[in-house]
């Protein structure tokens, strides 16, 4: 009798608690799966199928679209994708960490003023700042004006539509995405524990490569993620600052579903995007959870 008394007393809790969790989970999940997770679904049913005669999709099942992608000048295009795309993270990472550190080590009222001035570009148009670029890169722009009456150069420089300008561009776009994250992993670690290196006998540099450098590595890969997947699909910064001489895989799937009208075959080069940011994900969750002792535990 009392089993039978206890048991629905033990159960209300639970139900309670699923019920406050689906009523908080529930708007995020429900925009997910319509605005993410359906898109998903439906642009890689599209790489199985063939494109229709003026454009669109036919349900003729064929495999050749992943074929096709993998044909030399789509390779290289994706090639140049990823190179361009590895620079800008490390020159991100370069100019991102230190800065990052910087903040960090400011007194806590300067920090907010700090952080705003990282993302105050944001604020602004991402068109017109990409355009601020060329009016800064072009041989008759400021840059070079102060080269050529400073003495620097004879002449000005050939600085916009070519790959540096195309790696200015998403630097530019892209470096507050890096400082973020690392600022955040940055702040919330121990001093404790880079008190006790020193306690130790570490200098500056050993405590930084010993402590600070492996416990921040997490937010430093999220923020290495953050910049290289949006820098390998940016297609603006190419068209504008490149000249649409530098191609890269977002000019290219753009161009597949407005302009060649091929569908199939964008939904192949977008999906390979999409792989390659899981792969980056699973990377970085895997070194996080040996960094957090997950691993060992396992």
């Amino acid at each position: 009798m009392s089993a039978t008394t206890t048991e629905p007393e033990r159960g209300a809790p639970r139900r309670r608690a699923l019920v406050g969790r689906a009523v908080f989970a529930g708007p995020g999940l429900l925009y997910v799966t319509l605005f993410m997770t359906l898109p998903l679904l439906i642009i890689a049913s599209y790489t199985v199928l063939t494109r229709g005669r003026f454009g669109g999709v036919e349900t003729e099942f064929t495999f050749d679209n992943f074929a096709k992608a993998l044909q030399p000048i789509y390779l290289s295009v994706l090639g140049n994708s990823l190179l361009i795309a590895s620079i800008t993270t490390a020159l991100a990472l370069l100019l991102g960490y230190p800065t990052a550190y910087a903040i960090a080590r400011l007194p806590r009222q300067w920090r907010t003023v700090a952080l705003v001035l990282v993302v105050l570009p944001f604020w602004s148009n991402f068109l017109i700042r990409t355009y601020a670029w060329i009016i800064l890169l072009n041989s008759e722009g400021p840059l070079n004006t102060a080269l050529v009456n400073l003495g620097i150069v004879g002449a000005p420089l050939d600085l916009l539509y070519n790959r540096g300008a195309v790696v200015v561009g998403l630097l530019y776009a892209y470096l507050p995405l890096m400082i973020l994250p690392v600022y955040a992993s940055i702040e919330r670690l121990d001093p404790e524990l880079q008190e006790a290196a020193r306690n130790l006998g570490a200098g500056k540099v050993r405590t930084f490569l010993d402590v600070t450098l492996p416990l921040t590595l997490p937010g430093t890969l999220i923020g290495a993620i953050f910049v290289f997947v949006p820098s390998m699909g940016n297609f603006v910064v190419p068209e504008l600052l490149g000249g649409g001489k530098t191609e890269m895989v977002g000019n290219l799937i753009r161009d597949q579903f407005l302009v060649a009208r091929n569908w199939p075959f964008g939904a192949v080069l977008a999906l390979s995007v999409v792989a390659f940011l899981v792969i980056l994900f699973a990377i970085q969750a895997a070194i996080g959870r040996r960094i957090n002792g997950g691993g060992a535990r396992a």
